[in-house]
């Protein structure tokens, strides 16, 4: 067991214990970057999981999170972090996209390094390799089967039919403590609050985060080629930002909009590296919110 492994508050417990947590996602380099371009990636990765930790933010770290192939996030994460950074704030994704040999190893190697939990999900199945694994539920299961001490993160998509997807999360075979979902929009909200109804009807207690993005910009090109992997609403954010919304009052807006409708927790992805604390401080400021 590492060092400090248990003098933070694990991810299960603050979102059971807190009345919201916020938390960042982060994208690691891409593996084909060259070896300067990729050092210097990794020094921005370094310091925007440093900085949002020092402020008591948990960082989630994908896995091909849009079918490019990633650097190995844990063998980076363990040779560069260093111990400045409580393991407990660093959240890595695995998705079955590699070898099952791999997947189990590397939840073996999380916990020996420290890590107390992941997320585990399938995978795009349009893209890259192929799934190791029919469902993600099956690569927990196995998981848990050979490193128990670890808690694990699902998925759940907010957009999807609410009954079913509350049933999914209800199923003992889900074999995940908590979930993450889908991104999601104050331009959609509708679908969204018939999943926090129905999970309410039905009476579950696995505690969520909900996605938000962080949209930098109404780009037609990047919002078409996002709207390939997450439901971009893309008339809606090009009216707001031709109206002199900022990327900040986009995000803003999600967020206090998700809260009214009984969201909690939430994660918010692709925020800049260089100014990812800084950026999320701005972001809660304006709903007076603390992370």
């Amino acid at each position: 067991m590492s060092e400090g492994h248990n003098q933070q508050v694990s991810i299960p417990v603050a979102l059971n214990s807190q009345s919201t947590v916020i938390a960042a996602e982060l994208r690691p380099p891409r593996a084909e970057l060259g070896s300067r371009e990729g050092m210097d990636a990794w020094i921005d990765m370094y310091h925007a999981v440093r900085s949002l930790a020092r402020r008591d933010v948990r960082v989630f770290l994908t896995d091909s999170a849009v079918g490019t192939q990633e650097e190995n996030n844990l063998r980076h994460l363990v040779t560069n972090l260093g111990r400045d950074v409580a393991r407990n704030h660093v959240i890595p994704f695995l998705t079955s996209k590699h070898s099952l040999e791999f997947c189990l190893s590397y939840a073996e190697q999380a916990w020996q390094h420290g890590f107390h939990s992941l997320v585990v999900l399938g995978g795009d199945k349009r893209v890259g390799r192929p799934r190791c694994v029919a469902h993600a539920w099956q690569l927990r299961e196995k998981i848990r089967a050979r490193e128990p001490r670890l808690t694990l993160g699902g998925w759940a998509n907010p957009y999807g039919d609410p009954a079913a997807q509350v049933e999914y999360l209800i199923d003992d075979c889900f074999n995940a403590e908590y979930y993450l979902t889908q991104i999601v929009s104050h331009l959609n909200v509708a679908p969204v609050a018939r999943f926090i109804d129905e999970a309410g009807r039905r009476g579950l207690t696995k505690p969520g985060m909900f996605g938000v993005f962080f949209y930098r910009s109404a780009n037609a090109k990047t919002l078409a080629a996002l709207n390939q992997f997450l439901p971009v609403p893309v008339d809606g954010l090009s009216r707001e930002f031709d109206a002199g919304a900022t990327p900040i009052d986009v995000c803003a807006h999600t967020l206090r909009a998700m809260m009214d409708v009984g969201a909690r927790h939430f994660y918010i992805s692709n925020l800049p590296l260089h100014c990812a604390a800084a950026t999320l401080t701005e972001i809660l400021d304006r709903l007076g919110v603390k992370a």
